[in-house]
């Protein structure tokens, strides 16, 4: 192990007694004072490498003679202090909680918004029992929603819990439905995109759906309703839980969300296109008209599958009922 201020670093040579044995099992064995949940996180989290190569899964089964590097991050209080902010709880047990999350609210802290987030409220609603978790900045925090992105979040609120939750996550187990209003009308009544995702080489503020060295993505999506030919209502299914994915997909095939100031700077035909009222309503809208509609997961301790759903938001609601309003006119 190094001394690094950073983190410790462990090395693990897989021998003939340790060989085709789960990497979280032997690094569990191996080094004292980690719990198997926590190697676990740890590897979720792209913290095990063999032979330089990131490995995210807890069952990979090590061969004879690889070399396990293991990078363990100093346990930190958590940051971020309580403030009583209003929740909407959906569900909510011992083991972790899941939130209707307004859009506007921040997840965690960072540069710009350093408190009034989602996780300085989870510290004031669920006490010390998050401190610590997902690390310095996130604590319970296991995936996350765009500032203007509006709907279901899970957290959790103990460290068997978080990486249970990480797992399902990374193994994309994880069921999350979405309700978009986009620019347009898809020629086929649903599709499949598919497209790596990474940081736009022009403006480093956006992503792009790249052809080197991006992370790979899916979403899947279904029109729900149509709008004329100038606006739908989509389902879209996430295989893959990338920074601003469906955002990014949805641009990539010409249907951008509605109120998206980052992608989807609308095209002067397309407000013409709108009747005076309507275009003065979407221009106003605020935010990317996207909302996280559905959750489901298995519960990290009892097993139990859970299943969320949660309702349009009233602004959307209202720019829903808008654009219906033209369609029957």
């Amino acid at each position: 192990m190094s001394d690094r201020s950073e983190a410790a670093e462990y090395r693990i040579v897989a021998d003939g007694e340790t060989a085709r044995e789960r990497l979280d099992r032997l690094l569990s064995r191996s080094l004292d004072g980690l719990s198997r949940m926590r190697i676990k996180a740890l590897i979720v989290d792209g913290r095990a490498r063999i032979a330089g190569r990131t490995v995210t899964e807890p069952s990979y089964r090590v061969k004879p003679g690889e070399v396990v590097e293991l990078s363990v991050p100093p346990a930190e209080e958590a940051a971020p202090r309580a403030q009583p902010i209003d929740l909407t709880v959906v569900y909510e047990d011992g083991d972790l909680i899941v939130v209707d999350k307004p859009a506007g609210l921040v997840v965690h802290p960072a540069p710009g918004n350093p408190d009034r987030t989602l996780v300085n409220a989870l510290l004031a609603h669920c006490g010390g029992s998050l401190s610590g978790i997902g690390g310095v900045r996130r604590p319970g925090i296991v995936h996350r929603l765009d500032k203007d992105t509006s709907g279901l979040l899970v957290a959790a609120k103990h460290d068997d819990a978080h990486a249970g939750l990480s797992e399902q996550f990374a193994s994309h187990d994880i069921q999350r439905r979405y309700r978009a209003l986009v620019w347009g009308v898809p020629a086929e009544g649903q599709g499949r995109i598919e497209g790596a995702i990474g940081r736009n080489p022009h403006n480093r503020k956006k992503m792009a759906v790249v052809a080197r060295g991006g992370k790979p993505a899916v979403t899947h999506y279904r029109l729900l309703r149509a709008f004329g030919r100038q606006a739908g209502l989509l389902d879209c299914r996430l295989e893959t839980g990338r920074t601003h994915q469906i955002r990014v997909h949805l641009t990539s095939i010409g249907h951008p969300v509605m109120g998206d100031r980052l992608y989807a700077r609308a095209r002067r035909q397309r407000r013409e296109a709108l009747p005076a009222d309507i275009a003065a309503a979407v221009a106003d809208f605020g935010r990317q008209a996207l909302h996280a509609a559905e959750l489901g997961f298995r519960h990290p301790i009892s097993g139990e599958a859970l299943h969320f759903h949660s309702d349009l938001p009233d602004d959307m609601g209202t720019l829903l009922h808008l654009l219906a309003r033209m369609r029957k006119g």
